[in-house]
């Protein structure tokens, strides 16, 4: 098939092609006749092998079909579309800001205009802040919470001491001891619903050492036959953490992961992977880095409820009988003081929570 290459005037082709959003050129048989450099590194491929592939081969899948193109241009109306879910023909899948313009300068041979801008990034960029923001506000009505809870919990316990001090009859004294325990593990619970207080005391640490001793942990303690497969960079350089605290954090989000497999799974099924590599110029809360660790806790449970998963990291919200709430929320609030982000991503059989943390090097 012998494509049909557009060319356009010199300073048009220096514009087009200094532009940062990806700029598609198909006729009216929907077979791309142009792609400026963006639009290459969008699809990973270089517009020699680009140049006469159909609309619907480039754009695997989208909620802007070819019909769409065709309908566009019978009407002659611009038509802009906002978050379009998209699979390239590398298999990869994209958000995207879609603008179809017809144009109609031959009435013989017309064509249409498509300028794609990928705004995964800034949807992502966009959810971080408004979960710090949701977080912060969170923290404060926690910790105004907790102040209101422990000064009267104090009170019950000091006068529950007093009053043990005047009893005689012992089977009184165990009274107060209930009483004395309650009131003390009320403001454990309290303490812990607030979160780590204390400023991460950093070093310079291999995150694959720290992994390794949350591995070691979960393999003597776990009662499941569960299998921690690793998948590490060995390149990674030493970042700049507070290890007890991030073993912590590894710790809360292994074992949620161990309680589900082991609630739907039967022994020797299950498996967690860990998996760490490098990003380049990756964004975290409006700054860029040069380096940014990727690490990723997978599990093959059966997935967080949809209707949980965008409150996964509030305390107290769980989605088993027996749990606290606290874990993911203790998480969060980890990687958090040391400039990071956690996130995750469920289906039924694969739940992936992954943590970016800033590499300084």
């Amino acid at each position: 098939m012998n494509a049909v290459v557009t060319q356009f005037p010199d300073p048009f082709q220096r514009m087009l092609e200094g532009l940062n959003s990806s700029v598609l050129l198909f006729g009216s048989d929907l077979l791309l006749r142009y792609i400026n450099p963006a639009g290459e590194m969008l699809f990973e491929v270089s517009a020699r092998h680009l140049v006469g592939q159909p609309y619907e081969k480039l754009f695997v899948s989208s909620s802007c079909t070819s019909d769409d193109m065709k309908n566009a241009l019978q009407t002659v109306h611009p038509t802009t579309r906002h978050e379009v879910s998209v699979s390239l023909l590398n298999s990869r899948k994209i958000t995207v800001d879609l603008s179809i313009s017809p144009i109609l300068d031959s009435k013989d041979d017309p064509e249409i205009l498509l300028e794609c801008h990928q705004i995964d990034h800034l949807l992502r960029i966009s959810k971080e802040e408004k979960r710090a923001a949701d977080q912060q506000a969170t923290n404060q009505l926690l910790r105004g919470l907790a102040h209101e809870i422990k000064n009267p919990l104090g009170g019950l316990r000091g006068s529950a001491q007093l009053l043990q001090r005047q009893l005689d009859n012992e089977n009184l004294k165990e009274y107060t001891r209930v009483i004395i325990d309650e009131a003390d593990r009320l403001s454990v619970l309290v303490d812990r619903m607030i979160g780590p207080t204390q400023i991460p005391k950093t070093c310079d640490a291999n995150i694959h050492e720290v992994l390794e001793h949350v591995r070691q942990l979960i393999l003597a303690d776990s009662e499941h036959n569960i299998d921690i497969i690793r998948d590490y960079d060995p390149s990674i350089p030493e970042i700049e953490i507070d290890p007890g605290q991030l073993v912590q954090a590894i710790l809360n989000i292994t074992r949620n992961a161990i309680q589900a497999i082991s609630e739907q799974l039967t022994a020797g099924q299950g498996h967690i992977i860990y998996r760490t590599r490098v990003l380049r110029n990756f964004t975290i809360a409006n700054q860029r880095h040069r380096l940014v660790l990727l690490l990723e806790i997978e599990d093959n449970g059966p997935g967080i409820p949809e209707d949980l998963q965008n409150k996964i990291f509030f305390p107290m919200v769980t989605g088993r009988a027996a749990g606290t709430g606290l874990g993911l929320s203790i998480a969060q609030a980890i990687v958090q003081k040391h400039h990071g982000v956690l996130e995750c991503n469920s289906k039924p059989g694969k739940t992936v929570f992954t943590i970016n943390l800033p590499i300084n090097s």
